[in-house]
């Protein structure tokens, strides 16, 4: 197999020196989103695939802005100058990240303006300026604007009588300016009604391209901020508009609550939510063609540097552009993936009844996630069932696994969940289930003070001949019904007592007064899952030192935790054999000669979000591996209460660690190798067979 660097900027510049054992988390997770953008640049995929890989690429950095450089700045304002583990100052990591941001900004719009948009409009799918609009367009948008969008908008007047008008989070906006006769020239901000489409859709009957021929599957957009651009007179009547230009606002949104002091974590996290639409500017966003008066305009009362200005060419804000994936078009997409059953399921029998016969695994989105939701719905009509507990932390707007626990309870069972409301960016969805669960009378827990709950896990427990028996659901994911359809995880049922009265002392933790400090077959954070996997970690070495087949396995989303990066470099220069597969922040520096040359770190990425945390541990040829929701991380490890299972089932451990497993370890499609410098490879096939991770039938059991 030969490699082949991935299409990507050269960032030499932006190297800085750095602490020999680690690689600096933010720019690791800037490599990340680089690895997202290379398959929008990939040719390979479908165009409306690349498009959305684009949209992600853009999503991901409004998030990177909102919490990793926001926290960065507040480092620089309280005067923090401690080094990061990998021997940056904070304002060294900030320069550090803008020095890779830019680049890598300006061949993204080289890639929407120069590629991806042609490449639409040879598809019928055209994305207009004002200025590409014939007669008949021109007409139809005008009335469009005078009925749609005039009415909704609201334009904000800035002078010595009337304040800067706030800017909320990632909203659009046009600058104004305007020359009244009597005042001469003023500003004004217009905002972008965030309840209207930004890509506004023209009829069939008047879509036709730039060059003014229709063509016949044709999907027609104009940008919204254009179409207000063009007829902003209406909104200053009596005045000219002298110029318009959009920008954008990136906020600080990583909320802080002070639990201890809150009286109602709900009413709180409530209060926080609204609140993060008004936290800190982290970032100003414009097109090069505003006046340079105009943004320093900004800048000011923004209260921003001109570090914190980022310029560029053509539409802000492309994350918008996922809504081209509605577009009817599925020869321009990836085949539609089907789900299937595991076999044991498929005969349609009673769940429980199955589960008693051996342990079930899923595996999301090659298995579909009904059996979870069936799971739930079938013990809420069982009458033999005494009681539901469940942890949810990202559910989603139209859960039915809730929807399942309201039924439930409506059907007399006893229903407990504990919803994680400090869920990021899914607070308002939580409060809302969580208010809606209350009412119906399950009873509503929330979490647990100092730390957030991402431990998941649903629990039956069931009153049967032999006496009660505990049925158990665990998970690498959420139960999210939509994200089960693109995100891969692995699930298990099972009724195996040790597991089951573990997650009973677990719930009690979670809902009541305990002091639990030992589990019998789950690895628990904060309480035993660090110390346990170090142990093991410690175990393949010794078994390295005296019989040489030392192994580790490790498959997760994240890597920063750097006692464990130690412990990994001690493994490594013992001789232990050691495999990583990392999504995403990687701060271990592997194949580093005398520290790490036994480590290897690769990052898959496709049309699956790859999610599933797998720890696997050779053990001498009695494999020990452990499933769950716990990423290598200090804030899962110490900080999140989450849980590790054992898988026991020979089959089961044969199939993760030879099938799962070994695919991911020779997949050559979509496989990065990080280097020791922190960059990443990506691999490509030589005229051998090609090995795809994401394959269905590569992925669930034969």
């Amino acid at each position: 197999m030969s490699v082949q660097a991935l299409t990507q900027i050269e960032v030499a510049e932006a190297q800085v020196p750095v602490a020999p054992s680690y690689l600096n988390r933010e720019l690791s997770w800037i490599e990340f989103n680089r690895r997202v953008f290379g398959e929008a640049l990939n040719r390979a995929n479908p165009l409306l695939e690349r498009v959305k890989f684009l949209a992600i690429f853009a999503s991901n950095f409004d998030e990177f802005f909102m919490i990793r450089v926001s926290g960065i700045l507040q480092q620089i304002s309280a005067g923090v100058q401690k080094q990061s583990p990998d021997g940056l100052t904070p304002t060294e990591q900030l320069k550090a990240a803008r020095k890779a941001l830019l680049p890598l900004m300006e061949q993204e719009r080289e890639l929407l303006l120069n590629d991806l948009l042609p490449s639409l409009s040879e598809q019928g799918i055209h994305l207009l300026n004002m200025a590409d609009l014939s007669n008949a367009q021109r007409i139809w948008v005008a009335e469009f604007f005078h009925q749609q969008i005039f009415p909704v908008l609201t334009p904000l007047a800035f002078d010595s009588s009337r304040p800067f008008p706030f800017i909320s989070n990632l909203s659009l906006n046009l600058a104004v300016m305007i020359h009244d006769p009597q005042k001469g020239e003023l500003f004004a901000r217009v905002k972008v009604p965030e309840v209207l489409p930004r890509l506004i859709p023209l009829p069939p009957d008047l879509c036709e391209g730039p060059n003014g021929h229709a063509i016949g599957r044709r999907h027609c957009f104009v940008w919204i901020e254009q179409v207000i651009a063009a007829h902003l007179d209406m909104l200053f009547p009596g005045m000219e508009v002298v110029m318009s230009a959009p920008f954008r606002v990136t906020r600080n949104a990583d909320m802080e609550i002070e639990e201890d002091e809150a009286d109602d974590l709900l009413s709180s996290i409530e209060q926080g939510v609204r609140q993060r639409r008004f936290g800190e500017v982290v970032r100003i966003t414009v097109d090069k063609a505003m006046p340079e008066r105009i943004s320093n305009l900004l800048l000011t009362n923004l209260k921003i540097g001109p570090r914190d200005l980022y310029t560029v060419r053509g539409p802000l804000g492309i994350a918008d552009l996922m809504a081209l994936l509605k577009i009817d078009r599925p020869d321009l997409k990836d085949p539609p993936h089907m789900p299937t059953l595991p076999s044991v399921l498929r005969g349609g029998g009673d769940i429980f009844d199955t589960i008693r016969q051996g342990d079930v695994l899923l595996h999301h989105p090659y298995h579909s996630f009904s059996p979870v939701i069936d799971f739930i719905q079938a013990a809420a009509d069982d009458p033999h069932v005494l009681a539901i507990k469940q942890t949810l932390y990202r559910v989603g707007s139209n859960s039915p696994i809730v929807k399942a626990l309201i039924h439930a309870r409506e059907q007399g069972k006893q229903v407990t969940a504990v919803v994680e409301l400090k869920a990021r960016f899914d607070e308002e969805n939580n409060i809302i289930w969580a208010k809606t669960m209350e009412r119906t009378g399950v009873h509503v827990v929330y979490g647990l003070l100092g730390l957030k709950v991402h431990a998941k896990l649903a629990m039956v427990v069931r009153q049967e001949q032999d006496g009660i028996r505990c049925y158990v659901h665990m998970g690498t994911g959420n139960y999210n019904a939509s994200t089960a359809r693109v995100y891969t995880d692995l699930g298990l049922f099972t009724c195996r007592p040790d597991i089951a009265a573990d997650v009973v002392d677990l719930f009690n933790f979670l809902t009541a007064y305990s002091r639990q400090s030992t589990y019998r077959s789950l690895l628990v954070a904060p309480i035993t899952l660090r110390q346990r996997l170090m142990d093991m970690i410690r175990r393949e070495i010794q078994r390295q030192r005296e019989h040489g087949d030392g192994q580790i396995i490790f498959k997760m989303n994240a890597l920063v935790d750097h006692q464990f990066i130690d412990l990994l470099y001690e493994a490594s220069q013992a001789g232990v054999q050691i495999d990583l597969i990392v999504r995403g922040m990687c701060s271990l520096r592997p194949g580093v000669p005398g520290l790490s040359e036994r480590i290897q770190v690769r990052s898959i990425i496709g049309s699956f979000l790859e999610h599933s945390r797998i720890y696997y541990f050779a053990n001498g040829g009695t494999p020990v591996l452990y499933l769950g929701s716990a990423d290598i991380m200090d804030r899962n490890l110490d900080r999140r209460v989450e849980e590790l299972y054992p898988l026991e089932d020979p089959a089961l451990v044969a199939f993760v660690r030879d099938k799962l497993l070994g695919t991911y370890l020779n997949d050559n499609v979509r496989a990065h190798i990080l280097q020791p410098d922190g960059t990443y490879i990506r691999l490509i096939p030589d005229n051998g067979p090609r090995v795809d991770s994401q394959i269905p039938e590569k992925m669930i059991p034969a």
